[in-house]
């Protein structure tokens, strides 16, 4: 039987639920185009970082101190951009990128805070980006932070800066280090964004005994990762305002079957494409169809969620008696 893949994510017409997640993969028109071939449904760029954007900021407010600087009271960073630093580099690649891709197109920015560099999301979309996706890159460590509360109200004030500048979809990709992750998923998904990505990877550190330096381990994320976010979008389907993505641990085709059982209306891959190659996004295309033609599925929202716990009233509850009962199983 015919089978139909294509998925709708924030309001984007998706060929495939794959997106290609942010990462160095995405940073070059050549890849992106390559990934399109091969049947992805959508690309995040790589990401363009708060620093970068800032020291960009800060480079102009020095340039416009100079005596005989002629617009002063100029406001448009756009009209002084240099096309050596990697502000321009990026806007030129959104650019470059939609005169050749027909799939959907995903500016990414990495931050950490509210601070001035949020206007950049308005040239984002004068650009031609289809949509932006905030990957909120906050650890729970800072020891000044007094409240789950205040660490949460950075999130909150991003988005709502960023939602004042374009109009857009925009995503929000986040850890799972929340005191209580259900409850800010919700919220979260009621500010108005259209999409939340579960869940981004941060630095994880390791020693070299001989150099006696600190160096980064598991950067790619492994199949056996897939578990936190399966678990999670499963719990979350049906309970937030937005759609969900899911990221992190998605390999082969069979992680992506998952997904979507639990509930995701899309799935991002990036360590699989440099473990397996660009090509796994088509194979893992191919599973889907031949998987879903087995079962007589003619399009995704027939098994969409299919799996999720959407219909139990205490998630909580359903984890803990699955526990209990392979617990116990374990003699």
């Amino acid at each position: 039987m015919s089978t139909d893949i294509s998925t709708k994510y924030m309001g984007l017409d998706l060929s495939s639920p794959i997106i290609a997640s942010s990462s160095g993969i995405t940073d070059n028109v050549d890849n992106l185009e390559r990934l399109q071939s091969f049947g992805v449904g959508a690309v995040v760029l790589k990401s363009l970082f708060e620093e970068e954007i800032v020291a960009e900021i800060q480079r102009q407010q020095q340039q416009m101190e100079r005596p005989g600087y002629v617009f002063p009271e100029t406001a448009d960073m756009a009209d002084y951009i240099d096309s050596d630093n990697g502000v321009a580099n990026y806007l030129e690649l959104i650019r470059e990128s939609k005169k050749v891709l027909s799939v959907p197109v995903i500016a990414s920015i990495n931050c950490t805070s509210a601070q001035k560099w949020t206007y950049f999301a308005k040239m984002i979309e004068d650009e031609g980006a289809d949509a932006i996706e905030l990957n909120i890159f906050r650890m729970p460590s800072d020891l000044d932070v007094e409240s789950a509360a205040e660490f949460e109200r950075v999130y909150y004030e991003i988005i709502e800066l960023v939602l004042e500048q374009v109009s857009i979809p925009v995503s929000v990709k986040v850890s799972y280090f929340f005191t209580l992750l259900s409850r800010t998923l919700k919220n979260l998904s009621e500010s108005g964004i259209k999409g939340l990505v579960l869940f981004n990877r941060f630095f994880n550190p390791d020693y070299d005994l001989d150099t006696l330096q600190i160096v980064p381990t598991n950067v790619l994320s492994t199949p056996a990762d897939l578990a936190v976010s399966l678990k999670w979008i499963a719990m979350m389907r049906g309970r937030v305002g937005c759609d969900l993505a899911a990221s992190t641990g998605v390999h082969d085709g069979d992680a992506l079957i998952k997904e979507l059982l639990a509930g995701a209306d899309a799935v991002q891959v990036a360590s699989t494409l440099y473990r397996n190659g660009l090509d796994t996004v088509a194979s893992m295309n191919q599973r889907l169809h031949d998987w879903m033609a087995e079962r007589d599925f003619s399009s995704i929202d027939d098994f969409r969620g299919m799996l999720s716990q959407a219909q139990v009233a205490n998630p909580a509850a359903y984890e803990r008696v699955q526990f209990v009962k392979n617990f116990r199983a374990m003699r």
